[in-house]
């Protein structure tokens, strides 16, 4: 399918069709595709931007895996899909940073092509291809991890998860920093620093953080985050852009 630049949409669009042809090759499940249409429509009500309390998750997101002993980016299918090359960025941008496969629909198949997406993206070292550690109470396939990574981290970025994985690896003490356009998920609200942003925004950022000259002031400790408070001015950006919009046409009277 051809699709015009001059489209309002385009790049809405062209991320949809790349979806689609991952989803064709066996990279994305079908339920992956459910996954980014919700983010999508979340993405529209903040206003399709990074809003300023996402940004300033983001610069405290770098410090954290700074200051952090073993940090570890999990990976699945739409984060390979979409923003492999801004996971080999974060990589390049914090030596010692881990990049594991982590998977709900697994599968060894869909674990190697995983893998390919992120070393043709540019990633050195990934994980978990062939799990060899499990996280307790946890039933669903996304208990299984490498014990190079994910099981012996202490900050774990998770973009695009679900929720009953990021309780139980707080469960287990871990960091968790969350990347989703819902601030109203399980997994906002489990994560200790929601970053209530776009995927490929938020990596990008990341890595500019991460590569900043200012350096590591806070080195060793991890700076305060107010998880609540950020839910709240992503809600609050919704309700104001739903008020906005949602406006009765000319000449109709209120009620």
């Amino acid at each position: 399918m051809r699709l015009s630049p001059r489209h309002p949409r385009y790049r809405s669009l062209v991320t949809r069709a790349l979806l689609a042809d991952r989803v064709r090759s066996g990279l994305v499940v079908p339920e992956g595709l459910i996954a980014h249409g919700r983010g999508e429509a979340f993405d529209y009500l903040l206003g399709e931007r990074t809003i300023p309390s996402a940004r300033r998750a983001t610069r405290v997101a770098a410090q954290w895996l700074r200051a952090a002993r073993r940090p570890v980016v999990s990976v699945n299918g739409n984060v390979a899909a979409l923003a492999a090359r801004e996971v080999a960025r974060l990589e390049r941008a914090l030596p010692g940073l881990g990049v594991e496969v982590n998977l709900f629909h697994r599968s060894p198949r869909r674990a190697r092509l995983v893998e390919r997406e992120l070393r043709a993206a540019g990633v050195r070292t990934v994980l978990g291809v062939r799990p060899t550690a499990r996280l307790p109470r946890l039933p669903s396939d996304r208990a299984r991890v490498d014990q190079r990574g994910i099981a012996v981290a202490d900050v774990c970025l998770v973009p695009l998860e679900d929720g009953d994985r990021t309780e139980a690896l707080r469960a287990l003490g871990k960091r968790v920093i969350s990347v989703d356009l819902n601030p109203l998920s399980r997994t906002s609200r489990a994560a200790d620093l929601p970053i209530v942003d776009e995927l490929v925004r938020a990596l990008t950022n990341l890595a500019h953080d991460l590569r900043s000259p200012r350096g590591n002031p806070a080195a060793g400790r991890f700076l305060p985050f107010d998880a609540a408070g950020a839910l709240q001015d992503a809600e609050a950006t919704i309700a104001r852009n739903l008020r906005k919009r949602v406006r009765p046409p000319p000449g109709r009277p209120r009620r």
